[in-house]
Formats: C-alpha cells, structure tokens, sequence
C-alpha cells in the first residue's frame, strides 16, 4: 500500500459526514469533480472502493464504514490539539500522564500523587484509570509517563519496563459501629463467620488475605467480590460487611465513609509500584512521588 495522503482521507471524511459529495464541495470550496477524482485516488491507493452508488446518492460500504471510524478519531484528536495550543494562557505547564491500575485505593493513588501537585512549576496532571495490562500497554508506546499499581509489572507481559518500589504498608479492618460492635472483640478470631467484602482477583492484596485468614483459622463469610475498591468500600460503608485498606489511609477512610477500625494487621502487607520505561527515573512528578512515597506508605 502506498503512502496515505490525509488530504485525501479528509476529503473522504467530509463527504461521509456530509452525506454527498455535492455538500461536501460547499463545505470544502472544491468543485464536484475535484473532490470526485481526489476521493478515487484515495480509494486506489487503500485498495478498496468505500462507497456504493444507490441512484444518485452515495452510501459508505462496510470498508468505508471502518475507514470512517479511523478518520473520526484522526480528526477529532487533530480538532482538541488545536483547541489545547489555542487555549494555553500563562505559560505551558509541564505535563504528567499517570496510569492508576484499577486494583490501587483511590485514597492511596491521591495520596501518592498529591507531592507531585506540590511542585513549584506548573504542572497539568493526566490520569487514566484501568486494569493493569491495558495501562502497560499505553506505557509501551508513551502514552503514560509510569502506572502506579499494587503489584509488579506481570513476567509474561511483553514491556520493557522497571518496577519501582513506592512502598507498602499493613491493612486495616473497618465496619460500621453496629457491625463493629459485634466483631471488633478478640480480632481477628471475631472474623471467623463475619460478613466480609473480598477484593477482586486483580487485587494483589487478595491471596495474602486469603493465606492470612487460613493461618489465623478463621474463615469469614464472603459476602461479595470487588474490583472496584470504591465500591467495595461504599458497600462496606452501607454495613454490608467488613472490608479491609491500606493502614496508610485508615484516618481518611474512617472520615470519609463514617466507618470504625475494628483491627490491624502487618503480616498482610499491601505493596505499591510505579512502573516506567526509565531504568531511573527522571520526571520531577515522579521523583516527587517516590521521594514522598517512602514516608507516607510506613504504616
């Protein structure tokens, strides 16, 4: 296939949202045939004709409808890059795109994040939210500057990447009072038969649960299975069950879900990482993050 010529593909884009090509000439200031014989052209080099002719109308065929769907991308992207240089009053802030695995606390992701908002340049911050694999995969290609996640990055994902040790920290047990009531007595062997809220299997904190319940011998009743740790605590914070964090952020949870800590544990330990492509890392908001990690993360 030949070098494409993204004049042709917007003329192209033009005439499919446009529904002809006599509109598409008025919007363009083109004459009919120009546009006719530059939209043929472009159907020459892809190799596939885009529309099919009913009477005197043009309908997009199924290669077209996809070459529509790339072309809606490329030119809304290319519309907000002008609006982002268009509007940059004061100065162009330094840009920082961070990946946060779906499996980390919100809490904890605000609480690493935040020095980086500290830093005495302007800085515009870019998060993204997802499961971790999909997060690697922007990294790969720098969509992402690094991903905070709760584990390292997987050895079967093909990323050149390094794991940076942020930080960890033990888990608290949070309930309602009611519910704390009953079970905050003789922690943890009260959790035997309690209504509890287990993290996903995305969570690296759940199989260290689930082996510190089996040592404890205590085998709590799983009331439901999260992915989202904000959901998870949201139900916590309705009283359906007993739900555990990161100590690191258990004053910001007993604040904002209005819940009461019934117990404490360091053997279960949560492990937070930025991922990068840099072997050392380089962006002032990362070094921020990791210089204020080590202190924030000892609980």
């Amino acid at each position: 296939m030949s070098t494409m010529n993204y004049k042709h593909l917007h003329y192209f884009w033009v005439v499919a949202k446009s529904g002809g090509i006599g509109r598409a000439s008025e919007r363009l200031h083109l004459t009919p045939q120009t546009i006719s014989g530059q939209i043929t052209l472009f159907e020459d080099v892809l190799g596939y004709k885009l529309f099919n002719r009913v009477g005197r109308r043009l309908e997009l065929n199924d290669a077209g409808r996809v070459v529509l769907g790339y072309a809606d991308e490329i030119f809304t992207l290319g519309e907000e890059l002008q609006e982002v240089l268009r509007f940059r009053p004061g100065g162009w802030p330094l840009q920082f795109r961070v990946g946060v695995a779906d499996a980390v606390p919100k809490a904890i992701a605000y609480l690493l994040l935040e020095p980086a908002m500290e830093l005495p340049e302007s800085l515009r911050i870019v998060c993204r939210e997802g499961k971790l694999t999909s997060l690697l995969a922007d990294l790969a290609v720098h969509r992402l500057d690094i991903v905070i996640a709760d584990s390292p990055m997987p050895a079967n994902i093909d990323v050149r990447g390094y794991n940076h040790l942020l930080g960890e920290c033990g888990v608290t047990f949070f309930a309602t009072d009611e519910l704390a009531k009953e079970y905050e007595k003789n922690f943890p062997k009260s959790l035997d038969g309690a209504p509890f809220l287990m993290p996903g299997e995305d969570a690296a904190v759940r199989p260290r649960l689930i082996r510190w319940f089996e040592k404890e011998k205590v085998r709590p009743r799983i009331i439901g299975e999260f992915d989202d740790g904000a959901l998870l605590q949201a139900f916590g914070a309705a009283g359906k069950g007993i739900f555990a964090a990161p100590s690191a952020v258990a004053e910001q949870i007993k604040k904002q879900y209005g819940v009461t800590e019934i117990g404490r544990t360091t053997i279960v330990t949560e492990q937070f990482y930025a991922i990068s492509v840099e072997r050392q890392l380089t962006h002032p908001a990362v070094v921020a993050i990791s210089s204020a990690a080590r202190e924030s993360l000892i609980r």
